[in-house]
């Protein structure tokens, strides 16, 4: 007798067999892994029921998206059979605050942009302690000020340094390495081989550039990719005041440390001193201490190195000075120097200084009250700035000499033989030797007076070097833009190779925070960091000031006299036809759009324009385009 042919064994549970049997596995998986996350939720809902006191028996409870502060919801008759709706306001304040704090800090301010309430919640300084020891476990102290967690936590979200190389085939905007030690970015300075940043507690780190192994296993020179902590307790710091990083060979380091075994005390005093380190090796080489009852806020350098001035600026805005002989530093001995009073706070004891500014051969003092004084020790100098040696005296280069302002100002930058203003309205002043055009006042003559630039408003920063000046500016959509003028050769106004004798939009892409800059021979360098607390508020123009400028230019002529603004219209056009080819009249167009009183949209709309001509006419190379941000 044939037997039939047999059955498969029914597979056991948990083994797969075939296809439906390990689908309907699945399925048995899938229902208990639903009903674990079912029980974890509804966990979680009895302990929200139990914190907040609501009741367990209404369903379909949902949380309510606006603020009932700021009116009810719209249509919320129309939805009232999907369930009753509740306000974040049942919540507990702690509950909500701990939520908001795992936010990043722009959307922890975006949401605080929403409503009343979420502005209220947002802005609390518990919010902003926990954002803050997120971002920084190692932060003790949370600072000083108003807000000093806010601000603590805004300072460590926003620090960074960018660079950009003016050589090489990479022209991009690169980031240093960030200090995880660093509470924020107070102010940077660049030397010759390394950087050096001083953050908001005193530390000053030193940036080391090195060789590292790049992604593809090639060995490649870094630039700021290492860093140590050079010292604590820093005030400011400073270093050889000329443009060139190859003469920066030291660094002076305003400090305070607390010095013991003082004769006639028992205990110790805290004591300012000022420490010299070799930029090279960050080994400290020399240190002066000062007498505990002297308080010093800022340091200067002024003169060369055999005669090397430190400029001391106290806490009640007297100046003092001593003299140094670079050269001697590295020979180990001691010797005394004396300290003694500059002349502008001998001559001018009522005068208050709040800051200073110095060169190789000038120094400029800012006052409480807005004022400016200089101080000029050659004549060259003395000339390139103020255009004459009738008031110069050789026989006393430290006399100040007063420059008459028409409101106050507010900081300056000193180049080698020119400078710049802001005021409180932000208007920029500019004077001494244009010769690049480096004054950016659309032309290449020299000013023997402050000088306003009258399409520049507001700046963040303003930077005067050799034979070029920056500026940083802010858009009304708070994104923000680098213009320049002056000479352009080595690449020191990107996109402009040529120069120019107007401030022009730069090739470079600006970072969102940025607050200073500073440009050496090979590199450009932004520093971001912002401080709610110190920022610059500038007034309104009075309406009766609009249109009373220093110096007759372009715009004052329109409001005043049409026909000058005809003329200079006319010279404009005279100089476009005196140019032989099309290429040099598009980049000459180019420079007259940069010098007219023109917004900045106004002037990417015309550069854009021209760049086209100058692509479509017969195969003409397109130039310097238009610059992004």
């Amino acid at each position: 007798m044939r037997e039939g042919p047999k059955r498969p064994p029914r597979p056991r549970q948990g083994t797969w067999c075939e296809k439906g049997s390990g689908d309907r596995a699945q399925r048995d998986e899938g229902r208990s892994r639903e009903g674990t996350v079912r029980m974890v939720r509804r966990s979680l809902r009895q302990k929200l029921q139990t914190w907040t006191g609501l009741s367990g028996r209404e369903e379909g409870l949902r949380i309510k998206r606006s603020c009932p502060s700021c009116g009810p919801e719209h249509g919320s008759e129309m939805k009232q059979e999907r369930g009753n709706s509740i306000s974040f306001q049942l919540f507990p304040a702690e509950l909500v605050e701990h939520i908001i704090s795992f936010l990043p800090v722009r959307d922890a301010v975006t949401l605080g942009q929403t409503c009343r309430y979420f502005h209220e919640v947002c802005d609390t300084e518990g919010v902003w302690r926990r954002i803050c020891r997120r971002l920084s476990p190692h932060l003790r102290e949370q600072g000083s000020g108003i807000r000093p967690w806010k601000r603590a936590a805004i300072l460590n979200y926003t620090k960074g340094l960018y660079f950009q190389a003016f050589g090489g085939r990479r022209r991009c905007l690169s980031k240093s390495v960030a200090p995880l030690l660093a509470h924020g970015y107070r102010r940077f300075l660049p030397t010759k081989d390394h950087i050096f940043i001083l953050d908001y507690l005193g530390t000053l780190f030193f940036l080391k550039n090195a060789l590292v192994s790049s992604t593809l296993g090639q060995i490649q020179w870094k630039r700021a990719c290492r860093y140590v902590v050079l010292c604590r307790g820093a005030k400011d710091f400073a270093s050889d005041p000329r443009c060139d990083t190859v003469y920066r060979k030291y660094l002076y380091v305003l400090a305070t440390r607390e010095q013991s075994g003082v004769a006639g005390t028992t205990g110790s005093r805290v004591c300012d001193c000022v420490e010299v380190y070799l930029q090279s090796s960050g080994q400290r080489v020399f240190k002066m201490t000062f007498h505990h009852s002297m308080s010093f806020k800022q340091i200067s350098l002024l003169g060369q190195e055999t005669q090397r001035a430190l400029l001391l600026l106290t806490e009640e805005g007297k100046i003092y000075s001593l003299v140094v002989n670079e050269t001697q530093l590295d020979q180990p001995r001691s010797y005394t120097v004396q300290l003694a009073l500059r002349k502008v706070s001998c001559c001018l004891p009522h005068l208050r200084v709040t800051c200073m500014a110095s060169n190789q051969s000038s120094a400029l003092y800012i006052t409480d009250q807005g004022g400016v004084y200089f101080e000029v020790h050659t004549p060259g100098v003395y000339r390139d700035l103020f255009g004459t040696l009738q008031a110069f005296d050789p026989l006393d280069q430290q006399m100040p000499l007063a420059l008459s302002l028409p409101a106050k100002v507010l900081f300056c930058a000193l180049g080698y033989n020119h400078f710049g203003l802001v005021d409180e309205f932000g208007r920029i002043f500019m004077q001494g030797n244009n010769r690049y055009g480096q004054l950016g006042t659309g032309d290449k003559m020299d000013r023997g007076e402050p000088t306003l630039v009258p399409y520049l408003q507001r700046p963040i920063a303003l930077w005067c070097g050799l034979n070029h000046s920056l500026v940083l500016s802010q858009d009304s959509d708070f994104s923000k833009e680098l213009l320049g003028c002056g000479c352009g050769a080595g690449g020191r106004l990107p996109g402009w190779p040529k120069g120019s004798a107007s401030f022009v939009k730069l090739h470079v892409k600006v970072p969102l925070c940025a607050c200073s800059l500073c440009s050496t021979r090979e590199c450009l360098y932004m520093l971001s960091s912002h401080d709610i607390e110190h920022c610059y508020v500038y007034r309104d123009l009075p309406a009766t000031w609009a249109v009373q400028n220093l110096e007759p230019s372009l715009a004052a002529g329109a409001s005043q006299d049409p026909g000058r603004a005809a003329q200079a219209c006319e010279e404009y056009l005279s100089q476009i036809h005196s140019c032989r080819t099309l290429q040099d009249r598009m980049e000459k167009m180019k420079e007259i759009v940069g010098r007219m009183p023109l917004v900045a949209a106004q002037k990417d709309f015309f550069w854009q324009a021209l760049n086209m001509l100058q692509r479509a006419a017969g195969g003409i190379g397109p130039g310097p385009s238009a610059p992004e941000s």
